[in-house]
């Protein structure tokens, strides 16, 4: 028989189904083989294109039926508003960085470094050893591993001038990632509807932890070499608060280094105010230009509360971080910790261990460098060959990412969206700032995927931007 013969019982069937009421059993196939003069063969092929349209079930053993219609009821929701009430503070949307985009895009957007900037061997092969250790089966003190502890307070000793006291493995609390030791650390030392300084621009995940926390956010102006100490000392004593969250070395977005002296003055500032400072060091390990210089290196008084993370620099599947406070501020913010979390993943305290303390870690560590300053060369190459609208106020010495100015009367969503239409995903500025943006800026990371394609896809900005202003 042809598909004619099938199509022809497919049309009878679907004029029967019509009728039938749900549930209805349809006859068996040798009825229909005898009713339609068919092949069994082309029965059953009618029976599958049916069953396909979604208009009959079979039931092994027991026969074919008409498809119920299962109409869905909608979902009323509508009592959780009366439950949960309105939120103590308007939470912002997701960042544009942490978007998943297609796999043929230009990605500026992202913050994380692409997978070729990781030292996949060493993580790798730290992984298997954690595995097949002690650390894949026990329950790490609530504080971290003390090897672990002792790693982080080492290497900020490292770097403490003579005459300081350098931190000790307990002075150190391993986090899972450093995002959640924000949200800690705000609570701990700043308290819900309390301020709390902050450079402008700044983190968005900063923003995003004060959000979540209840702390109202005073915004400080933060030039290319860092904020004024004025501008800090005033904010301080017009608002009473108790702590200037800071990124000195290579801030996100911009950039930006504090300038040689300045991280003293604010220090100065804050023992003034009797306040802490909450200083972010997440692009540690990506210096191009010069070495990172750790405020807290400086500070025995506790003044300082520290964070460093490891999970840009190994890998984004060991979120591993910690937190440096000396005194009272010290088991505050591990009361939360242990509140919020209890204790970090053994087998990834083990596994970023076994990576910085092996030695190809500073191997990678200065291949690291030279291929960040090989992208980031290219990138502002690039930006000013093809952007020239666009101003790169400072040249990062290094972190990830490079900061631009554009024209005050630049629409970025508009700006967004053409460029992502062109196969370019960048970020708007907009989501680093605390309160009202100073300006047009969009962020470009350069350790994303295929440097190679960063001239087309300044280019592509370029354009984009002409026909925008």
């Amino acid at each position: 028989m042809t598909n004619d013969s099938s199509s022809r019982i497919v049309g009878a069937l679907h004029a029967w189904i019509s009728r039938a009421a749900p549930g209805a059993q349809l006859p068996s196939t040798r009825q229909l083989v005898a009713e339609y003069q068919a092949s069994p063969v082309t029965v059953q092929k009618a029976l599958q294109a049916l069953a396909g349209q979604g208009l009959i079930e079979s039931r092994p053993g027991v026969g074919t039926f008409v498809r119920a219609v299962r109409t869905a009821r909608p979902s009323d929701y509508g009592w959780q508003s009366a439950a949960l009430r309105p939120p103590s503070s308007p939470l912002p949307s997701s960042s544009s960085t942490m978007r998943s985009v297609p796999g043929d895009a230009i990605w500026f957007h992202s913050g994380y470094p692409d997978r070729e900037l990781l030292p996949e061997r060493l993580v790798r092969a730290a992984l298997a050893r954690a595995a097949r250790g002690d650390a894949a089966l026990a329950r790490p003190p609530a504080a971290g591993l003390p090897e672990l502890q002792q790693w982080f307070a080492q290497e900020l000793g490292g770097a403490t001038p003579v005459g300081i006291t350098p931190p000790t493995p307990n002075d150190v609390i391993v986090l899972p990632g450093s995002q959640s030791g924000l949200s800690s650390i705000f609570r701990a030392l700043v308290g819900a509807g309390q301020p709390l300084l902050i450079e402008s621009p700044s983190y968005w995940g900063a923003l995003l932890a004060a959000a979540q926390t209840g702390v109202r956010l005073v915004p400080v102006p933060a030039g290319p070499e860092g904020p004024d100490p004025a501008d800090v000392d005033r904010a301080f004593a017009e608002t009473g608060a108790r702590a200037f969250y800071v990124q000195p070395n290579y801030s996100n977005p911009a950039g930006t280094q504090w300038g040689p002296g300045r991280g003293d003055e604010i220090l100065d500032v804050a023992r003034r105010h009797g306040a802490f400072l909450v200083e972010d060091d997440w692009a540690h390990d990506f210096g191009i230009t010069s070495d990172p210089m750790p405020l807290s290196a400086r500070d025995d008084s506790g003044h300082v509360v520290y964070i460093r993370s490891l999970t840009k620099s190994v890998s984004t599947a060991i979120r591993v971080a910690a937190v440096i406070a000396r005194g009272p501020a010290r088991e505050r913010i591990l009361g939360h910790r242990a509140a919020e979390s209890m204790y970090v993943s053994g087998l990834l305290q083990a596994a970023a261990l076994d990576v910085v303390t092996q030695p190809g870690w500073q191997t990678h560590l200065r291949n690291l460098r030279r291929q960040l300053q090989s992208r980031r060369d290219l990138l502002a190459t690039s930006v000013r060959e093809h952007v020239p609208q666009a101003h790169i106020d400072n040249l990062p010495k290094g972190g990830l990412n490079l900061w631009l100015r554009l024209p005050d009367s630049t629409d970025l969503p508009r700006l967004v969206r053409d460029c992502e239409d062109a196969g370019v995903i960048i970020a708007a500025g907009t989501e680093w700032f605390p309160a009202e943006p100073a300006g047009a800026f969009i962020r470009l990371n350069y350790s994303g995927p295929n440097p190679g394609a960063y001239p087309e896809g300044a280019r592509i900005i370029g354009e984009a931007l002409a026909q925008n202003i």
